[in-house]
């Protein structure tokens, strides 16, 4: 196929992708008619149907699945490598995009690259935050962030921050005149603040342990986030237990805004950890936000 043919097959990409001619116009930079005739150009050049129009959207046909299976790979590949040349001067520049948990964000990744920020003015760095898994090469991140080293074969990861203890607090105008819960199914007579992960869709059951032991618990309450600040308000604001990182709470224990239960039950989990694609050739604006998340200190949790 001739080179001039790659702006088609980059233009295909990112209409099936974004299944719309004029989200995909906008993207590009050009206009819905350019794009739309270009596609017809392409699967004439090919014999071969791609897309399925209609008035409301427009999905790849067979053909195009595999296309788009076998192109979009490839030519992420060939922009990681011209990305990678271009960064390639006396000073690294260029966008890294991240998805993390915002606990991950305040706790980890902010604190040690604010420095790399201002020492670096040409690198920008993109946070999104999501508690999900997010597979980081469909959705174009760089990186991401999850507790725990388990990856796919193809990605690497790398530890940025030490184990993660969980805690269980309530405020002290909710706890006036209850019973104090001596074991973790006690939350259940008590109201508690639910998170609701995205990559479960149900509610997320507290785990704990003691010793040899381990339960999880569903607790049930007025409140329900997918956002670990928000759950701590409520938790200040007298709306019931909250399960949190510990050291997100250690102040407002320490200030008597909150008071800790269950210390005996309080999980460690592995600690938050980077991961990406394992390249021969990466960005120097990736590799300097790898180094300075590297997490160099002991593994163990800090206890309270």
């Amino acid at each position: 196929m001739a080179k001039e043919n790659l702006n088609d097959l980059q233009a295909f990409v990112v209409v099936a992708r974004e299944r719309s001619f004029t989200r995909a116009a906008a993207q590009l930079g050009v206009s819905r008619s350019g794009v739309s005739h270009a596609m017809l150009a392409l699967e004439a050049r090919l014999g071969v149907r791609l897309l399925t129009r209609t008035t409301r959207s427009v999905s790849t046909t067979e053909a195009g699945a595999r296309l788009l299976g076998a192109v979009a790979p490839r030519l992420q590949e060939i922009e990681d490598e011209l990305g990678s040349l271009s960064a390639m001067r006396d000073r690294p520049a260029g966008t890294v995009r991240i998805t993390a948990h915002d606990h991950a964000i305040t706790t980890a990744l902010w604190p040690r690259l604010l420095p790399l920020l201002r020492q670096y003015p040409d690198i920008q760095i993109e946070f999104s935050v999501d508690y999900g898994f997010t597979d980081i090469a469909s959705q174009r991140f760089d990186a991401g962030v999850r507790v725990g080293d388990r990856v796919d074969k193809d990605l690497v990861a790398v530890r940025i921050a030490p184990d993660m203890r969980m805690a269980v607090v309530g405020s002290p105008g909710y706890i006036e005149g209850k019973s104090i819960p001596k074991t973790p199914q006690d939350l259940t007579a008590h109201r508690c603040v639910n998170l609701r992960l995205p990559t479960r869709g149900n509610l997320y059951a507290w785990d704990f342990e003691k010793g040899k032991k381990s339960v999880n618990v569903k607790v049930e309450g007025q409140t329900v986030f997918n956002n670990t600040p928000l759950m701590l308000r409520a938790a200040v604001d007298g709306m019931g237990f909250a399960y949190v990182p510990l050291d997100l709470v250690r102040p407002h224990i320490a200030e008597g805004t909150l008071v800790a239960v269950l210390r005996d039950w309080w999980p460690s989990f592995p600690g938050y950890h980077l991961y990406y694609a394992s390249r021969r050739q990466m960005a120097p604006a990736l590799a300097l936000v790898i180094e300075a998340l590297r997490y160099r200190g002991p593994t163990e949790s800090a206890r309270f």
